[in-house]
């Protein structure tokens, strides 16, 4: 897994850990817990106390072992598929990085006019803990890119598309690089969206992670609150389709992400 500066003192802080996904130490430099870490320990301590379900990792993508037998990436979760590696036109997904902490790089942008454009995207399998109605979900990943590595708005991880039953999903914006938190419920065509302050297309690491609990949809960028809109409480996820990284599909100009990737997440509760 690789460690942004902020990862380990803001994603493995949240409480979102399960009794199996041990936390990894900190670099030197990294910050101290942020705020919003502070505040979703406390609320951890009071769903705790009033005895709620903990919270549950039902996937989670670290790369560290790059593709194992029959080439398919293994679940950190213990709950999740392994997932596929599928291309289009001789794309590849590299496996880069030290032996222990890997990261993937995906295939980069085509030129405009290219006749053959290499494309390459993770596959898992349609799993229900990927469909979570209405209950409090939580999407993420730790990502790399340039803005010109931002050709379009490139997804990053998703169950679902935009003309399905319903969908959750994590892409870059095409025009200022923003993070982008979309969800889709059942029996509406109705997308409802929430950016980022800032752009996260500067070769820097960031971890990025999409919140719906109840009535908001929030979007967190390296562990501090970076925008949210109100969202119906009704609004219900769920659909048969895969678990998709790095795309939606091999359209020859499709939503494909271009970048670097580590850690990719879903969380229950």
């Amino acid at each position: 897994m690789h460690l942004s500066v902020r990862i380990a003192t803001t994603v493995l802080t949240l409480p979102l850990l399960t009794a199996g996904l041990a936390a990894t130490a900190a670099p030197a430099s990294a910050a101290a817990p942020s705020a919003s870490a502070a505040t979703a320990a406390s609320a951890f301590s009071a769903r705790a106390a009033a005895g709620a379900p903990a919270p549950v990792t039902v996937a989670r993508y670290t790369f560290d072992t790059g593709t194992v037998a029959g080439g398919r990436v293994a679940d950190r979760s213990g709950r999740g598929s392994a997932l596929t590696v599928r291309t289009a036109d001789r794309g590849r997904i590299n496996f880069n990085g030290t032996t222990a902490d890997k990261y993937a790089a995906f295939p980069v942008p085509c030129a405009a006019k290219a006749s053959a454009c290499p494309r390459a995207l993770l596959e898992g399998t349609d799993d229900p803990d990927l469909d979570p109605g209405t209950r409090l979900f939580r999407w993420g990943a730790t990502l790399r890119l340039t803005k010109a590595q931002v050709t379009g708005s490139s997804n990053v991880v998703q169950k679902g598309v935009v003309d399905t039953e319903s969908q959750w999903k994590l892409q870059i914006g095409a025009n200022q690089a923003k993070a982008h938190c979309v969800v889709v419920g059942q029996g509406s065509a109705t997308p409802y969206l929430v950016r980022s302050k800032a752009g996260v297309a500067d070769n820097k690491w960031h971890d990025v992670m999409c919140q719906r609990s109840g009535t908001r949809l929030t979007v967190y960028v390296d562990g501090r609150d970076s925008g949210s809109i109100a969202i119906p409480a009704e609004l219900s996820i769920g659909n048969n389709l895969p678990l998709r990284i790095g795309g939606p599909n091999f359209n020859t100009r499709s939503d494909m992400y271009h970048g670097l990737l580590d850690d990719v997440y879903a969380r229950l509760g």
